[in-house]
C-alpha cells in the first residue's frame, strides 16, 4: 500500500517537481476526424484511423503520459495546481461523430478526458455531435471549448459577425450544456490582434492555435498544438511529440 501511495504521489507532482516554478510546457495534441478517410476526400490528412489513434494513446500511456483538460493545465500555470508528471491534452476540432464513436471509446479505456473544440453547427447535423453525445462526454469529464458557430476565417469578418462567432458560441454552449467554456480555438488557426481582443472580451481564459509546438505560458491566447495527421502512425506521432 505504501508503494502504491508513493507512486501516486510521484505521478501527480509536476508542480512540485518544478522547484516553485509553474511554467513547464505541455503538449496539446490536435485531432479532427477519427476515421479512415473516404475515397477522394479533400483533406485526407485530417482523418486518423481508429487503430492509429488507439496505438498513439497506448504509446502515451506506456511512456507515462496522462491526459488532462486544458483547464487543468491553465490552473497549473496560473496557480501552481498539480498535474501528472507527463501531462498531455488531447483535443478534437469541430465535433465529428467519429470523435464520439472512436475517440471517446479509446480515451475512456484509459480513464482519460478529452477536449472537444465544438463548432456549434455540428450539434445540429446527424453526422455531428448531437447534444446527448456532448452530455455523455461532459459526464465522463471532458472539457467543451468553443470553435465558433460556423467556422469562418475570423480575420475576414466584420465586427458584428466576429462577436457572433466568438462570444455567441461561448454563450450558446454555456446555455445549452451548463459548462464553463473557458477556452477558444481559432478556426483553421486564423487570428490577428483584432480576433485575439474579441476572444479576450468574450471572457475566455485562453485560446489554441495551429502553431506547431508545445504550449507555453504566458502566451495563453496563442497556445501552440501538435497536429496529428493521418499519415503519422505511431512513428511519426512520437517524432512530433519528442521534437516539439
Amino acid at each position: 500500500m505504501v508503494r502504491v501511495l508513493l507512486a501516486a504521489a510521484l505521478t501527480f507532482s509536476l508542480g512540485a517537481s518544478q522547484g516553485g516554478r509553474h511554467d513547464a510546457p505541455v503538449p496539446i495534441l490536435m485531432y479532427h476526424v477519427i476515421s479512415a478517410p473516404p475515397a477522394h476526400v479533400p483533406y485526407p490528412e485530417l482523418y486518423v484511423r481508429p487503430s492509429d489513434f488507439s496505438a498513439q494513446m497506448d504509446w502515451l500511456a506506456h511512456h507515462g503520459y496522462h491526459a488532462v483538460t486544458l483547464k487543468r493545465v491553465y490552473d497549473y500555470w496560473a496557480t501552481g495546481a498539480p498535474l501528472p508528471r507527463r501531462p498531455v491534452v488531447v483535443t478534437f476540432d469541430d465535433g465529428y461523430l467519429s470523435d464520439y464513436v472512436n475517440g471517446f471509446r479509446t480515451l475512456k479505456a484509459h480513464g482519460w478526458p478529452g477536449v472537444l473544440n465544438l463548432e456549434v453547427r455540428h450539434t445540429r447535423t446527424a453526422g455531428g455531435m448531437l447534444p446527448w453525445r456532448i452530455r455523455n462526454l461532459i459526464a465522463a469529464g471532458w472539457e467543451i471549448d468553443a470553435h465558433t458557430i460556423t467556422h469562418p476565417d475570423l480575420t475576414s469578418v466584420d465586427g458584428a459577425r466576429l462577436q457572433y462567432e466568438v462570444a455567441g458560441s461561448r454563450e450558446e454552449i454555456r446555455s445549452r450544456f451548463h459548462v464553463p467554456v473557458d477556452f477558444f480555438c481559432y478556426p483553421s488557426g486564423r487570428f490577428d490582434a483584432r480576433v485575439i481582443e474579441a476572444v479576450r472580451r468574450a471572457g475566455y481564459l485562453g485560446a489554441t492555435t495551429t502553431i506547431e509546438g508545445y504550449a507555453r505560458p504566458p502566451s495563453f491566447f496563442t497556445l501552440s498544438r501538435i497536429r496529428v495527421n493521418g499519415s503519422d502512425g505511431v512513428a511519426g506521432f512520437t517524432v512530433k511529440l519528442r521534437g516539439s
